[in-house]
């Protein structure tokens, strides 16, 4: 056995039997250390650091006492597809992805479906916001965390008396980020009935809860069930922000395609999303465990409500339509921000926004003379202005307001 091949086995036992032995805290962060770390090699679809991943999460299931629910009595679930980089290019490589699968029989008449991706970009070849050269993208955050946290709610509702009139079959998806590739492939050959799913939960990114402790959960106009069960769980201070749509740029979108109730859980974006600086290092660990506790709650709060009603839902943009601009600041807007403006999360090297001055964590407050009082706002006023033209930009830093000058 090679150096590295050693050195990778003793990662894996490591990290497994920390699992087994740790307070839920290590084992959340022993979780995200293995399956972000270098020698999976950012969990491209279909190569060597997918199949590593799918192996450990298949090895955690088992530990947690799951019973495998893939193709023939597997852990897995195989799918085919072409890997093309350039969506637009013809051909493409044939690759062979795989979901990973452990079921919780309560003996229940309906299943209640929770899910994470586990794949992510690999070197970097597609999806990537970093103009480097190619580099490992680790995607702890995105999305090390949701399957960190899926392991943790099996430990949670394993014979958890408050949580027993469904059965839970906990999936790691691959493929979600060459478009829901995993999830499209399960719900068209699923291994369970699945009429008998209930409602189905997606954590997407749950690794940076803010301090105000906003968690963003989409989807609850899928079931009239879902906004008062929200609304009634007060678990470690988490502020629920909440939209309609299960449609979702994340794999829940395949689920609600069937008329399945859908909920995703969505810690925030930030500035490391997509590059390859989403390490391990920087989530917020017992935010993860805070995340996950709400959703034990929300699932204990339905569990005596049978099947839940599924209501179709439209897209929050159709209620507003986001204005055509050709023009950017080049920054990333916070998505959980709650105030009034548009507060930066994170702003780009060498693009106006940073040539003027701003920010991240600077709130725009205006954008010439139109008034930012949410994104809709901010698309609104960068579509007055074209390349080549200056402006101001007022925002709020602290407690100061300033104005910037910027050139588009």
């Amino acid at each position: 056995m090679n150096r590295v091949a050693l050195s990778f086995s003793l990662l894996f036992l490591a990290a497994t039997t920390w699992a087994q032995l740790g307070t839920p805290l290590q084992q959340v962060q022993v979780d995200v250390v293995y399956l972000a770390s270098d020698f999976l090699e950012g969990r491209e679809t279909g190569l060597k650091g997918e199949q590593l991943a799918a192996e450990y999460i298949a090895a955690r299931f088992e530990q947690l006492g799951l019973e495998p629910k893939g193709d023939n009595g597997s852990w897995y679930h195989e799918f085919d597809f072409t890997y093309n980089p350039n969506p637009h290019a013809e051909g493409g490589e044939a690759r062979v992805g795989k979901n990973v699968l452990g079921f919780l029989d309560n003996g229940a008449e309906n299943t209640i479906v929770i899910g994470a991706h586990y794949d992510h970009l690999g070197y970097g070849e597609f999806g990537s916001l970093y103009t480097g050269e190619p580099a490992i993208h680790n995607g702890a955050d995105d999305n090390a965390s949701g399957v960190a946290a899926l392991f943790y709610l099996a430990a949670r509702l394993k014979d958890n008396a408050s949580a027993k009139n469904n059965n839970y079959l906990f999936m790691g998806f691959s493929g979600e980020e060459l478009g829901l590739l995993g999830s499209k492939k399960w719900v068209a050959a699923p291994t369970i009935n699945l009429g008998r799913v209930n409602y189905m939960l997606n954590m997407d990114m749950v690794g940076r809860l803010n301090e105000e402790k906003t968690l963003v959960i989409n989807g609850v106009g899928t079931s009239p069930a879902f906004t008062p069960a929200v609304e009634s769980v007060k678990v470690g201070g988490i502020q629920a922000k909440t939209t309609e749509s299960g449609v979702g740029a994340s794999d829940h979108t395949s689920f609600y395609l069937q008329n399945i109730p859908v909920l995703h859980f969505f810690s925030g974006q930030h500035g490391d999303y997509h590059k390859p600086i989403d390490d391990a290092e920087t989530l917020n660990y017992p935010g993860i465990l805070s995340i996950s506790d709400f959703m034990v709650a929300f699932i204990e709060a339905l569990d005596d409500q049978g099947r839940l009603e599924f209501t179709q839902t439209k897209n929050e943009s159709q209620g507003r339509s986001a204005a055509s601009f050709k023009v950017t600041l080049g920054v990333m807007p916070d998505y959980v921000y709650n105030g009034k403006g548009m507060r930066v999360d994170s702003v780009i090297e060498g693009r106006p926004g940073q040539e003027g001055g701003m920010l991240g964590g600077d709130v725009i407050l205006m954008i010439g003379d139109l008034e930012v009082s949410d994104i809709y706002d901010y698309m609104e006023g960068l579509a007055n202005f074209k390349k080549g033209d200056t402006t101001t930009v007022k925002v709020k830093r602290g407690e100061e307001e300033m104005t910037l000058d910027v050139t588009f």
